[in-house]
């Protein structure tokens, strides 16, 4: 079994880093897919960037699958077309555990990438696949999907999770 990574969790400022572009496609890599396949999966995600883990590198792994059996992970991903129609959808993120917001995404995207096995690949997505590709190329730029929200709501989320962060430190001290 794969060790899972550490989930950076917002408002840390390291998820506001642009990833750059992946160099090689290697077995250090191929390594970190599993690595990010396997904490997403942990994680009850179906998407996770790498700088949500702390690797700024343009990488994602997504599985939308009702199985959470079919990975797709994207290398140097760029969305060569979106659809002008939009729709406002409820999203949730991994570095933001247990906050959903309404973010407008493009209905459709088509997307150009690199596979584990450093194959270009292009795929057309929509529905939640698109919306989820979306979500986790802002991370790529350094984008986290609250910074689509009303600055007050931004406010509250951001005074929520450093509540938790200060939480989790409390009990993860050991006991004297």
């Amino acid at each position: 079994m794969t060790a899972p990574l550490t989930i950076l969790r917002y408002p840390d400022p390291r998820l506001h880093t642009v990833a750059k572009p992946v160099a090689a496609v290697d077995e250090r890599l191929r390594d970190l897919i599993d690595r990010m396949l396997a904490t997403m999966y942990e994680a009850q995600g179906i998407g996770l960037a790498a700088t949500q883990v702390d690797v700024h590198e343009r990488l994602i792994v997504i599985d939308v699958s009702e199985e959470r059996n079919k990975p797709l992970v994207l290398i140097n991903p760029e969305i060569t077309w979106a659809s002008p129609e939009k729709r406002l959808g409820e999203e949730g993120c991994l570095s933001v555990p247990g906050i959903y917001d309404g973010v407008e995404r493009s209905l459709a995207v088509r997307v150009r990438a690199l596979d584990r096995s450093g194959q270009e690949q292009t795929i057309e997505a929509e529905g939640l696949l698109a919306v989820c590709i979306q979500h986790e190329m802002d991370h790529l730029t350094g984008k986290v999907f609250v910074e689509y929200l009303s600055m007050f709501k931004r406010g509250r989320i951001k005074t929520k999770m450093l509540k938790l962060q200060r939480e989790d430190e409390r009990h993860a001290q050991p006991v004297r």
